[in-house]
């Protein structure tokens, strides 16, 4: 019996072996050689890339998502020219945690920008698809999406989570200490901008969107946000959030998670009027 375990298991071990050595030759021959497009037949909402013009705290962005979501399918698609904010005009800076599976770890992360005079506008680090392609983690360990940062309104990204998508949506005010709000901006403008001339590869654990935002503030802020499993994981990123000091508390951590949902509001909404003052009227003005 024992000399059949150890069969077993001798079995096993080349059994693993062979296996890694074969996952390493298809990395070499097949996958590492890759090279990321820019120009390609892009599905159509994410067919145009960001760039920006930056003069100071005058920043024009080109190419800026607005599409109107009824369902999934059912669209309406446009993408303005231009379109001129100020980085010193920042109100708040707005965490968004989008649970699109019942698996609670497998959420999608952005960041919103509203600004002063009312422009909400949301900056979200997505796997870029070809037309016919879908999302699926596995294939997103192979190179086989490239990492695109998609620039749009507000009412476009997190619309088409809560009311055509029907996911479970959670909306966190950032605390950033004084100026750090306009350094993520620069970081992300030019992250988009560097992204319109040069393609990166898009990773399923290793540059995801929470793990690409997690490296914008610790570029602004060295050591920010520690490395955590949760990082990795972002439906559990507002525990982590809160403890760390990113968002503002709502009256304890239950009562904020419970105070940022938004889905359930926007569903209710009836397209008339401005959406993102909608969900701040919903929302907590400050800290409780």
């Amino acid at each position: 019996m024992a000399l059949s375990w150890l069969t077993v298991l001798g079995y096993t071990a080349t059994t693993l072996v062979a296996f890694l050595g074969l996952s390493i030759l298809i990395w070499m021959v097949r996958v590492r050689p890759r090279v990321p497009q820019l120009e390609d037949d892009w599905n159509s909402d994410c067919e145009r890339t960001t760039s920006a013009e930056i003069d100071g705290d005058a920043i024009r962005f080109k190419n800026v998502r607005d599409f109107f979501w009824r369902t999934t399918r059912d669209r309406d698609e446009s993408w303005d020219d231009t379109l001129d904010v100020r980085a010193d005009e920042i109100k708040d800076v707005w965490f968004v945690v989008d649970h699109f599976h019942k698996v609670h770890g497998m959420a999608h992360t952005f960041l919103t920008f509203e600004f002063n005079d009312g422009t909400c506008l949301s900056f979200s680090f997505e796997a870029r698809r070809r037309k016919g392609q879908r999302y699926h983690p596995w294939p997103g360990f192979w190179r086989h999406y490239e990492l695109y940062l998609l620039v749009g309104y507000e009412r476009d990204l997190l619309g088409l989570r809560t009311n055509a998508r029907g996911n479970k949506d959670y909306m966190f005010r950032g605390i950033t200490p004084p100026g750090k709000e306009k350094a993520l901006l620069h970081a992300l403008t030019n992250k988009a901008n560097a992204l319109s001339v040069k393609g990166e590869w898009y990773h399923s654990f290793l540059t995801t969107c929470n793990t690409s935002i997690v490296g914008m503030v610790n570029k602004i802020t060295p050591g920010r946000v520690p490395f955590t499993w949760r990082n990795f994981f972002p439906g559990y990123t507002p525990r982590a959030a809160y403890n760390l000091g990113l968002i503002e508390d709502w009256g304890g951590f239950e009562q904020t998670l419970e105070r940022a949902r938004v889905d359930e509001h926007a569903m209710g909404w009836d397209g008339e009027g401005d959406y993102s003052t909608m969900l701040r009227d919903y929302l907590p003005k400050g800290p409780l």
